[in-house]
């Protein structure tokens, strides 16, 4: 009986496998070479049986080695393989002047992760094969959480392998584990209710509900009535008792979506409730105990609407006793082509048939474009490209940004540097209270160098009110 594989080998054997679909001969040469560098070749002699084999197995690539007659007779089986398991990497080994061919062409450009021009150099297809398996390793990392995870939900939808998003994964999973209340800010489309729904689905609330409320969203008359309900006749067309929001929430978590919009009336209500983990329905007058996680989201600056007299102080800080910020797109750096694939494969009923992907005009223009709308604006994007395009691949018209003027600031290495000398000093300051002393020793630099940078760069000398 062989012995059980622990997960450790089951990983190293998924990531260094590779299928072979076709004549054997023609990477025979090179068997020998993969096999001393850890591969393990899967063979198929023909295209249907490809299917089979990839619901068995996950292979980190898979290699096509058909002569350009069975390439064109099974030209689009072989599009309709990749596109269902394109979780692979598929990588065409091609007859010499294959390319000539523009049909061939447009297969190999259209569906294949790259090409090698027989007969096959083994020290080349290692290359082209680590490069694969990388790829491949990064697209399942990028996943918030696996779907074979304990915990997997709607967290799944949370895509991304940049150090922001990172750190916004390592705060959620430190968060979950409290029953504090948590603040979540960033801009509109941002994923806030994604982060919050990760947070519940990770607590030891997980298997109660999960409550949203859009607060900007409720009519100003309603808003009170929702979230605490009311009594049979307390008030006009109160013909029955309402079990409000909050009361629905108890022994799972409350979402409230838009916190700024809420009336300022409203938010004493919410105080007390937060404060004594009590509330009274309209027309009612006695106290209901609920045992509920708040957790609330806002695209607004908080502090500044203190200072403008639209939110209480008071209810801010009882909301944000841990806080995590929802980085914009503009800020993820490398997450912008994950998340179209992710976004393609997700709706991939929707799109046409003939197409497979995205041209590399498409996806360099969405890596250089502000995305003012983050995530939302590219979901959106992608699917109206996915149904008004007619070539194999998106192309950037298709994504009806061919003629949008680039935004992003392109800076050069002298201002990037100057940009970061300026966060640094104005966070020291901040963190050490205005203490330069303080400061100029957590930045490891002199008194008198701390000065001669703040008046480069414009900082002033911070005052007691500041």
């Amino acid at each position: 009986m062989p012995k059980k594989r622990t997960p450790e080998e089951e990983t190293i054997n998924v990531a260094r496998s590779i299928l072979y679909i076709g004549s054997p001969s023609i990477i025979s040469g090179s068997l020998n070479t993969l096999e001393l560098s850890g591969w393990a070749v899967t063979f198929a002699s023909k295209i249907d049986d490809a299917p089979s084999i990839l619901s068995q197995t996950r292979p980190a690539a898979a290699l096509v080695g058909f002569d350009e007659r069975d390439l064109l007779i099974s030209g689009y089986k072989i599009e309709t393989i990749i596109a269902k398991y394109q979780h692979v990497r598929w990588i065409a080994l091609l007859p010499p002047n294959a390319l000539e061919e523009t049909s061939i062409r447009k297969l190999v450009g259209s569906v294949f992760y790259d090409y090698h021009t027989q007969p096959i150099q083994s020290e080349r297809l290692l290359v082209v094969l680590g490069h694969a398996a990388g790829m491949a390793d990064i697209a399942e990392e990028a996943l918030y959480i696996a779907p074979h995870e304990e915990g997997a939900g709607k967290e799944v939808e949370m895509v991304g392998a940049s150090e922001a998003m990172q750190r916004v994964y390592q705060d959620i999973r430190k968060v979950a584990s409290t029953d504090a209340p948590v603040l979540i800010t960033g801009e509109s489309g941002t994923g806030k209710e994604l982060a919050a729904q990760a947070i519940h689905e990770r607590s030891n609330r997980k298997n109660g509900p999960f409550i949203a409320v859009n607060c900007g969203a409720l009519p100003a008359n309603l808003i009170q009535s929702e979230l605490f309900g009311h009594e049979k006749g307390s008030f006009t067309g109160a013909h029955e008792r309402k079990i409000g929001r909050i009361e629905s929430a108890t022994g799972g978590t409350l979402f409230l979506d838009e916190i700024g919009d809420l009336p300022l009336e409203l938010q004493v209500n919410l105080l007390r409730f937060l404060q004594e983990q009590k509330i009274q329905r309209i027309g009612g007058h006695e106290d209901i105990k609920v045992n509920v996680r708040v957790l609330a989201a806002t695209h607004v600056n908080l502090e500044k609407a203190i200072s403008l007299g639209s939110f209480r102080q008071d209810l801010y800080y009882r909301l944000n006793v841990l806080q995590i910020r929802m980085p914009p797109l503009r800020e993820r750096e490398g997450d912008i082509p994950l998340l179209a694939q992710y976004v393609f494969q997700r709706f991939a009923d929707e799109r046409g048939h003939r197409v497979k992907g995205f041209s590399e005009d498409a996806l360099q223009i969405m890596c250089n474009y502000d995305w003012p709308g983050n995530i939302r604006e590219l979901i959106n994007r992608v699917r109206r490209a996915m149904v008004m395009c007619d070539k194999f691949l998106i192309t950037a018209a298709d994504l009806g940004l061919e003629r949008r003027r680039n935004s992003r600031l392109r800076l050069t290495l002298a201002q990037a540097r100057d940009a970061a000398e300026r966060d640094a000093i104005r966070a020291a300051l901040a963190d050490n209270l205005g203490s330069v002393t303080r400061a100029a020793e957590q930045l490891q630099i002199s008194r008198v160098s701390l000065y001669r940078l703040m008046e480069k760069h414009g900082i002033a000398m911070p005052t007691a009110k500041s």
